[in-house]
Order: C-alpha cells, then structure tokens, then sequence
C-alpha cells in the first residue's frame, strides 16, 4: 500500500508510513506534531480505503489518499484501482440495483416519497411539499413498478413537481406474489 499526499501544489507518492510524515514535516505551514503523527500511523494502518483530510486552518487542508499505485504517473492515470472481485474493472453493482432490475412479473407494493408542488390557498403562491404515495401494481420488476407509479403520478399532479431516483432511498418495492 503507497500513499498519496497533496498540499496545495506540494505532492508525492510515498512507500510508507515514515516517508509520508518525513515529507510533511519538511512542510512548516503544516507543523507536524504526536498527535497528527499517531492519526497518521492509525489512518494507514485502518482498512479505510477513503481519502483523508486534515484541516490545518481555516480552509487550508492536506490529503492522503492510500493507492496501489507505484509512482505518481499510474497514480495520476488510475492504472492502480483497489481490485473488485473476480478481477472485474467494473464497479459491480450493488444489491439494490440488482433486486431493482431482477425480472420477476406479478404484484408489487411500491412506495414513494416525492415533492409535491402545492398551491396555498391563502396566498395563492406555491411551495413544495414532501409526499408519500403507496400503490399496488402489477409490473415485471423493480424498476417497472417505479416507472408505472411515477407515470400515474405525473399525470395527476404539477408538472414541477419532483420525483426521485428509483435507487435512491425515497423509493421501496416489495414483490407480493405472481399475478393469476
């Protein structure tokens, strides 16, 4: 594991643990001290794989970011990416997405939270309003059961109204049974 460290235009691409506070301590804006030592050792050390940012004043930060990397040219054209399973490049998908497009026709509750836009009647100005809408529909998957609630809504309410991702967390299906 290598790591990257940046300071405004100040970079390097270091082997260790040592090198990378040896490299900070050269910068005297930065003013390397126990504390910030040992949050570095237990970073490198911890399996989080995210960047880390250490505040030096105000809007003034420096990143190290752990990489496989071996010099700062494959660093800088992400040659070495963590590996995926089954040595895939691609970003495997995650298990809601798969269970939103897993064909399976029949009966689905699907539930959505979406931003209504809503006249108020004293002042006749409109404001959006969060709203839950849950319907029975039958659909041959996930994604289609969104796709049919959202189509139903977006005939019947404002068209400013917002509806959102069907992979985010403001939308939930649940499979109820095959159709008859």
């Amino acid at each position: 594991m290598n790591l990257y460290l940046r300071y405004f235009d100040r970079e390097t691409l270091v082997h260790s643990v040592e090198e990378a506070i040896d490299f900070l301590s050269s910068i005297d804006e930065i003013g390397m001290n126990p504390v910030l030592e040992s949050d570095i050792r237990d970073y490198v050390e911890s399996d989080v794989y995210y960047p880390k940012r250490y505040k030096i004043r105000p809007r003034i930060y420096f990143i190290i970011i752990k990489t496989e990397a071996a010099t700062m040219q494959d660093f800088k054209e992400k040659r070495a990416l963590r590996p995926s399973e089954g040595g895939n490049k691609e970003r495997p998908a995650s298990p809601a997405i798969m269970k939103l497009n897993e064909e399976r026709e029949g009966w689905y509750e699907g539930d959505i939270n979406f931003k209504r836009v809503l006249m108020v009647p004293g002042t006749g100005k409109f404001q959006y309003r969060d709203t839950q809408f849950v319907a029975r529909v039958k659909a041959r998957s996930g994604i289609d059961c969104y796709n049919r609630i959202v189509d139903h809504l977006r005939g019947r309410v404002d068209d400013r109204s917002q509806f959102p991702s069907a992979k985010g967390k403001n939308f939930h299906f649940t499979f109820l049974g095959l159709c008859k």
